[in-house]
């Protein structure tokens, strides 16, 4: 596994169910093509696969 996560929002949160919006905006992706590194870690996984369809994820090694 890689040790940083970067996350990119690539499709828009209007009209999808209360706990996907919950889940981006936890990730700190508020707007449209922005981008977060994240630790990899089970939890950040997790949140990632909840919402996997809205988000593009590139494994970097720092």
């Amino acid at each position: 596994m890689a040790e940083n996560l970067k996350v990119t929002l690539v499709k828009s949160i209007i009209g999808r169910p209360a706990k996907h919006r919950k889940v981006v905006v936890s990730l700190g992706l508020t707007k449209l093509n922005r981008s977060k590194e994240f630790k990899d870690s089970p939890a950040i996984r997790g949140m990632i696969n909840k919402v996997s369809h809205l988000l593009f994820v590139e494994e970097v090694n720092a």
